[in-house]
């Protein structure tokens, strides 16, 4: 097996350090994963009949690509240290699917930002609306005890429901819905930008040491 040398040995560690780094990052992301799919608050919100489960989509997306990216890196690292053309091919190729689906998914999330939150909020107006159904009652006071809110319409029901909340220290719960999923969105798409650009170098060491290694082989 041929060795590459000088500067070429140089990029040889780095993609090496670069994959290490790249496998944390699929571990992380994972782990943000789990903790968007199994969040109590989340959960509490997005549970019931009737409950919309667009958000949790994305999550499994973010799932999906953080455990491919832990495989991805293994063999990455593997690839480097072994100085292998077709692992190193096979690993551009894996980050460039990844990168795609990567793509698609900030597409999807970006076009349904808006319609998971008004989902969201009219699960909870469905729920603060039925008075007669005791089990939409209790989705709608979890609501309030979750996110600290309480209401969003002027309806009788409403009024009911938030007597005992001070009007003035109580947010509405429309508002402190798109906050709360907001906020889990935009940590989805700063993830999303950052490993979008880890995998950018990835691609560039990737290729500069696998035609190293061919060129090498070439002139041996």
């Amino acid at each position: 097996m041929s060795k590459v040398q000088g500067g070429m040995k140089c990029v040889k560690y780095l993609l090496f350090v670069f994959n290490f780094i790249f496998w944390l990052s699929g571990l992380l992301v994972l782990a943000v994963g789990l903790w968007l799919r199994f969040d109590p608050k989340t959960v509490e919100l997005l549970m019931g009949d009737g409950a919309p489960d667009t958000f949790f989509i994305a999550v499994y997306i973010l799932l999906g690509a953080g455990g491919l990216m832990m495989i991805v890196g293994f063999f990455g690292c593997f690839g480097a240290v072994r100085e292998s053309q077709c692992l190193l091919a096979s690993f551009f190729a894996c980050l460039l699917i990844i990168f795609g689906a990567e793509i698609a998914a900030g597409v999807f999330g970006f076009i349904n930002k808006e319609q998971i939150v008004e989902e969201v909020q009219k699960f909870y107006s469905n729920s603060i609306s039925d008075a007669s159904n005791a089990n939409a009652t209790a989705i709608a006071l979890m609501y309030h005890k979750t996110l600290n809110c309480c209401g969003g319409s002027v309806s009788e029901t409403t009024s009911a429901l938030c007597a005992d909340s001070p009007p003035e220290e109580t947010q509405d719960c429309i508002t402190a819905i798109t906050e709360f999923f907001n906020e889990r969105l935009h940590i989805i798409g700063y993830i999303g930008i950052g490993i979008a650009g880890v995998m950018i170098l990835g691609m560039v060491f990737s290729m500069v040491l696998c035609c190293a290694i061919r060129n090498n082989r070439e002139v041996i």
